[in-house]
């Protein structure tokens, strides 16, 4: 196992890049691959006859197949046109065949991916413990795009990355003891839910969705009970401010709300780099 600092992190973030790379395919796909089911499972629900059969025999769409083509050309992506952020720059931003061009978001996610694990490295060096904030870094970070695209959070990546949550705590790969993990999970899937039903009662309107639950309930888990409290604190502020930033901009989506869950990834990602305790000194509290 190599010590924390520049080798750890060097090779972690080379990691980090090519993650990063599959984290892009992860956001754009994985929505569509729950449209696709939920289409299916309606179908089923309402006996189309004809739906069904469509659906079944659809080619296969997943996180692996087809091959990454350019939305507005159809070219398929080769492997050399691939290469996380050397491509882009290469391209210059652009693709191969029709020139259109390519989102920033795609080397901007590689990246954010790469620090995010050179950090882990140079923080706990090559090791278990160095892998197991990794892993919920690239969950954190795939949730928070996901959500900002569709207000969608997945339970194929929020329910995994609670059970990995408790599973660090029990191998001892974080500094949160069992116990307060479990009671962080639990604390922190029940506080949104009560939130959620008294602003419903309320208001009559839905602020969050479950999802969010799910998500501050996995943050429990990595980061203890005693997290909750400020990881919650500075997504609100952040929201908020975010929030009224696009609104005097007029850019709100339809219905008037933005999405809460990149808000409380970004408090998370917060707390696994400075500790929960640093954002209360931050806000004086």
């Amino acid at each position: 196992m190599l010590e924390a600092g520049a080798p750890g992190a060097a090779l972690l973030g080379l990691l980090g890049l090519l993650v990063g790379s599959f984290l892009n395919v992860v956001i754009h796909r994985l929505p569509k691959m729950m449209e696709l089911r939920w289409a299916a499972e309606c179908a089923d629900l309402h006996g189309d006859e004809k739906a069904a059969p469509a659906t079944a025999q659809a080619a296969p769409f997943n996180l692996m197949v087809p091959r990454s083509r350019c939305p507005h050309c159809g070219h398929e992506i080769r492997w050399f046109e691939n290469i996380p952020v050397f491509s882009y720059l290469a391209l210059r931003g652009k693709c191969s065949q029709c020139a259109a061009p390519i989102s920033l978001r795609y080397p901007a996610v590689e990246l954010t991916s790469a620090a995010l694990f050179a950090w882990c490295g140079w923080q706990w060096g090559l090791g278990w413990e160095a892998l197991a904030w990794c892993g919920f870094s690239a969950a954190v970070l795939a949730l928070a795009c996901i959500d900002w695209d569709t207000t969608l959070l997945p339970d194929d990546i929020t329910l995994p990355l609670l059970w990995a949550g408790l599973c660090a705590a029990a191998l001892r790969l974080t500094d949160t003891a069992l116990p307060d993990a479990l009671w962080g999970a639990v604390a922190g899937y029940l506080s949104l839910w009560l939130v959620y039903w008294a602003f419903k009662l309320v208001t009559g309107k839905e602020g969050m969705g479950y999802g969010d639950f799910k998500l501050f309930a996995a943050f429990g888990a990595w980061f203890g009970w005693q997290a909750l409290i400020p990881v919650i604190l500075m997504a609100s502020v952040i929201g908020a401010v975010i929030g009224i930033a696009i609104k005097l901009k007029g850019e709100l989506r339809d219905g008037g709300y933005v999405p809460f869950g990149p808000f409380l990834a970004l408090a998370g990602l917060t707390s696994m780099i400075f500790g929960p305790t640093a954002i209360l000194a931050a806000i004086g509290l």
